[in-house]
Order: structure tokens, then C-alpha cells, then sequence
């Protein structure tokens, strides 16, 4: 398992990336989950990312995370090898995950998130990543 990016929820990715790009230095690459309801831009730094969130339904978790959180951390993850074979290990030290089997994610990875009860109230998403 390595950290591979931080997720920040924002209610518009045009408005958080000016302000990221006077950062500089960003490679940024775009998408959108469908099964996520979200539209997303990757600003890699490095061989880690930002990974900036914007709900495209105002019924998906995410808007409803910014209607009670407002736009901020919204997840931390890792990248494994085999998610299948993390999850068995993790659900057998007591994680509880939010999706049964793992999702399709942003540019053809495969992810699934522990939920913050059982992860110190942080979201933390697990992803395997197909394009390496």
C-alpha cells in the first residue's frame, strides 16, 4: 500500500483550479465517474495527486457531503496491488467499506472506500490502478 492522493470536495472545479494554478506547477488531467456522480481534475505533483471533486447530481454522497461539510478534505488514498485481496485483509482486522465489491473509478482504476466509522472519521479510499 502507498499514499496515492488527497480528494477535496469542491462546488466548482474551474473556480479551486485558478486558484491551484497559481500554485503552479500542476500536471492537470480531467474526467468525470458516472457511477460516482462526479466530475474530477487530477492535479499530479510528483508521483501523488490532488484530486479535486465536483458532483455532477445534486442526489450523489458528494453533494450531500458539501451541503453538510462544505468544500474541503473529503478522502485520503492508497493504491494496492489487488484490491480484492485488501479488502479481504482489512475487513478481517475490522473495516467496514462502503461499496460490497469494488467500483469503477476515474480512468479505468477499480476503488472502494472504508468508511470514516471505522477508519477515525476519515474517508479513506482504497484504488487499483489499471493504467500503470
Amino acid at each position: 500500500m502507498k499514499f496515492d492522493h488527497v480528494g477535496v470536495a469542491v462546488r466548482s472545479i474551474e473556480q479551486t483550479l485558478a486558484v491551484y494554478e497559481k500554485l503552479g506547477g500542476f500536471e492537470v488531467e480531467r474526467t468525470e465517474v458516472a457511477g460516482q456522480k462526479a466530475k474530477i481534475a487530477l492535479l499530479k505533483a510528483g508521483e501523488t495527486s490532488v484530486e479535486l471533486l465536483e458532483p455532477t447530481s445534486e442526489e450523489s454522497s458528494l453533494a450531500k457531503f458539501l451541503r453538510e461539510k462544505g468544500e474541503g478534505l473529503h478522502h485520503i488514498a492508497f493504491s494496492v496491488e489487488d484490491i480484492e485481496k485488501s479488502m479481504e485483509e482489512l475487513k478481517g482486522r475490522g473495516f467496514r467499506f462502503i461499496y460490497e465489491t469494488p467500483a469503477d473509478g476515474k480512468f479505468g482504476s477499480r476503488v472502494n472506500f472504508i468508511h470514516p466509522k471505522s477508519a477515525g472519521g476519515v474517508l479513506v479510499e482504497l484504488t487499483q490502478n489499471r493504467r500503470h
